[in-house]
C-alpha cells in the first residue's frame, strides 16, 4: 500500500495491514518493492502486525515517476483554471504511459470555471487522440458518476500536478471505502490526504488507487528522437500512406501526417509539442 523510509505497509488477504521489512536478498539484486507490488510476507508478530517481505512476485508493468507496479490505467488530472493546463506536460505523461502499454483516462476539473468552447476543444483534441477524456467539477459534484464507472474493478494510478483538484476529485470517491480508513491512516503514520509518497486507497470491490505526489516537470528518458513518433497514437492512421518510411514528420516531403494537420484532422496542440519534444531529445543525445 505504501512505503516509507524503509518500512512497507502490506494489505493482507485476511485485510489487515502489516509493517513489513523488505529482505536484504532484495538489495542484493538491485530490486526494491514497488508500492502496487504483489508480495509474500512471513508474519513476525501477529498481535503487532509486523513482518518480513520474503518475496516480490512478477509485475506486469511498472513506472518509475510515480513509482509505482501492477496498474492497469492511469486517470491523469489537470484543472482547466488555477492553474490552466499545461499540456506540454500532459503530453510528457501520455507518452510515458505509451511507453509502458499503460491506458490513460485524461481528466478536466473544475469545468465551471472553463467556457463551452475550451472545454469542447480539449475533449476534442484528445478523444480525437484516441484517449478517453471525462470533464468533472469536484467542488459541484459533476462528472463524479462517470469518474466512478472508469474506476470500477481497476487498480488506477492517479496523477496531475498540485492544485488541479485530486485530492477533492478521490476523496469524492471515498464514500463507500470497506476498509477502515482511520484504521489505515494511523497505520500508515499519516494524515489521510498528505500525499508525499505513493500510495494505495481501496474505494470498492476490487478497485484501488494509487494516489502519487504532484508533479510539475517530466524528463523523457530511455529513448532516442526517431522512437518519439510511436508514442503519438493519432500518427498511426496516416503513417502507411507517408513516401518515406521511417519518415519522422518533420522536414520529409509526401508525409501524410503533416498533410492530416493541414487537413485539421490531428491536433496543431499535440504536433508542436512533438515538435519541441523531438527537439529535445536529439538535443540530450548531442550533449
Amino acid at each position: 500500500m505504501k512505503g516509507i523510509a524503509g518500512f512497507y505497509y502490506i494489505y493482507a488477504e485476511n485485510e489487515q495491514i502489516y509493517e513489513c521489512k523488505a529482505k536484504g536478498i532484495f538489495r542484493k539484486d538491485n530490486q526494491k518493492p514497488l508500492v502496487g507490488d504483489d508480495v509474500e510476507i512471513s508474519v513476525l508478530d501477529e498481535k503487532e502486525k509486523t513482518g518480513n517481505i520474503t518475496a516480490i512476485l512478477p509485475r506486469k508493468n511498472s513506472l518509475i515517476r510515480p513509482a509505482v507496479a501492477n496498474v492497469d490505467q492511469a486517470f491523469v488530472i489537470f484543472a482547466m483554471e488555477d492553474p490552466k493546463p499545461n499540456y506540454m506536460l500532459l503530453d510528457r505523461f501520455l507518452i510515458m504511459m505509451e511507453q509502458q502499454n499503460i491506458p490513460v483516462v485524461v481528466c478536466f476539473n473544475k469545468k465551471d470555471l472553463a467556457t463551452e468552447e475550451e472545454l469542447e476543444f480539449l475533449y476534442r483534441t484528445y478523444t480525437e487522440c484516441g484517449y478517453k477524456v471525462l470533464l468533472s467539477s469536484a467542488l459541484k459534484g459533476e462528472g463524479i458518476s462517470e469518474v466512478h464507472e472508469v474506476l470500477k474493478g481497476k487498480t488506477t494510478v492517479v496523477a496531475g500536478p498540485s492544485g488541479v483538484g485530486k485530492s477533492s476529485l478521490t476523496n469524492s470517491l471515498q464514500g463507500d471505502v470497506k476498509m477502515e480508513t482511520g484504521e489505515i491512516s494511523r497505520k500508515l503514520k499519516r494524515g489521510r490526504h498528505t500525499t508525499r509518497h505513493s500510495q494505495v486507497i481501496p474505494v470498492g470491490d476490487d478497485t484501488f488507487l494509487v494516489d502519487t505526489p504532484g508533479f510539475s516537470s517530466l524528463y523523457l528518458s530511455d529513448m532516442e528522437e526517431y522512437e518519439l513518433k510511436e508514442y503519438f497514437p493519432e500518427f498511426r492512421k496516416y503513417e502507411a500512406q507517408c513516401r518515406f518510411q521511417g519518415c519522422r514528420h518533420i522536414h520529409e516531403p509526401g508525409c501524410a501526417v503533416k498533410e492530416a494537420l493541414e487537413n485539421k484532422k490531428i491536433s496543431r496542440l499535440r504536433y508542436e509539442d512533438y515538435l519541441c519534444l523531438h527537439q529535445e531529445l536529439k538535443e540530450k543525445r548531442r550533449y
